[in-house]
């Protein structure tokens, strides 16, 4: 069995992260944004040399260009349709893209204005890929103390819950981990709560267990990263108990180095011990991974077999923000798969 007949599933996809380069470099060329390469071959020697340098500072610099460039409706519709219509040609069955709509607003676009672009590219998009669903996530952000943006994620929160049902499938937060405690975050999440919005936090990756175990607090149903529980075995008992699935992204987590290697990441032993792990993607882009290239470190680097490839891609459906009939409809075709 081949893995690229699975209902492949992206659950952690960041859409700045995932810019088609040569996009980037000609929506920078007309807005007149200063890029760190003039040509194509020198952007992806700067993207290989950023992703590959092992400090997370470096590779945060790689998202100042495609958040530059997506501050009008058009380019972020553009971006956006493009990166639906790659995803449906590498065959997958259903992706989720996540954006922080605050980090849209530089040049007068509201947060709401930036998701209605958002799903417009994605209403293009799905046009142009049938067979294929595509849910959108509203981020919060980061980026210092919760009080540095706490009105502009308080306003994510409520925007995320406006358009939910309408394209937007749920909420998270990123950004930088270990600044302030996660938990002062959880007012934030205790509103979505109140407005019945799914929620994913990033924790346990630049972090240790102890973020995951905010995260937990918060009620989320899925942990971005997360690897790091690997740490406190009593919290991974805890997550299984709880359903709480785990978004890993092999590549990103060694480049980034919050994981020392393939073969040490412990994604395969949180598997094994009952933990709903999923793999992904994270940043297509600056990775320079797609979905199939991340099975292939799986099986190749991971130690993952190919009928655990199986159930990552069960845990995957599962743990999707996606409606029940879609949902019904993946898992009859895994059941298939495995019957052959």
């Amino acid at each position: 069995m081949k893995y690229q007949n699975f209902p492949k599933i992206d659950l952690h996809l960041h859409l700045d992260g995932s810019v088609l380069p040569q996009t980037l470099l000609e929506l920078a060329k007309k807005q007149g944004v200063e890029a760190p390469a003039d040509d194509l071959p020198s952007y992806l020697r700067y993207i290989e040399r950023c992703s590959g340098c092992g400090s997370v500072n470096e590779y945060l610099k790689m998202f100042d260009l495609p958040v530059d460039v997506m501050q009008d409706s058009d380019s972020i519709a553009r971006i956006t349709r493009e990166l639906i219509e790659l995803l449906h040609s590498q065959h997958l069955a259903y992706a989720e893209i996540r954006f922080a709509p605050q980090l849209h607003t530089k040049k007068g676009l509201t947060q709401a204005q930036a998701v209605e672009a958002v799903l417009k590219g994605r209403e293009e998009g799905l046009k142009n890929c049938p067979g294929f669903e595509v849910g959108i996530l509203c981020c919060m952000m980061c980026i210092g103390t919760e009080k540095v943006n706490w009105q502009e994620n308080a306003e994510t929160v409520e925007v995320c819950g406006k358009y939910l049902g309408k394209g937007v499938v749920g909420l998270d937060l990123a950004g930088a981990e270990g600044i302030v405690p996660l938990r002062n975050f959880a007012p934030l999440f205790k509103r979505a709560k109140e407005l019945n919005i799914p929620c994913t936090c990033h924790a346990g990756d630049s972090q240790g267990p102890d973020t995951v175990r905010d995260a937990l607090d918060f009620g989320v149903s899925r942990i971005g990263h997360g690897h790091h529980i690997f740490e406190d075995k009593a919290l991974v008992e805890r997550a299984i108990r709880d359903g709480v699935a785990i978004e890993v992204c092999p590549t990103s987590n060694i480049q980034c180095m919050t994981q020392p290697s393939y073969r040490e990441h412990p994604a395969k032993k949180l598997l094994d011990m009952g933990l709903a792990v999923t793999i992904n993607t994270d940043n297509m882009t600056f990775a320079g991974v797609d979905l199939d290239r991340e099975y292939r470190h799986c099986l190749e680097d991971m130690g993952f077999t190919e009928d655990d490839l199986l159930k990552l891609s069960e845990n995957s459906i599962r743990a999707a923000f996606m409606p029940e009939e879609l949902r019904e409809k993946l898992l009859k075709e895994l059941e298939e798969l495995r019957k052959n």
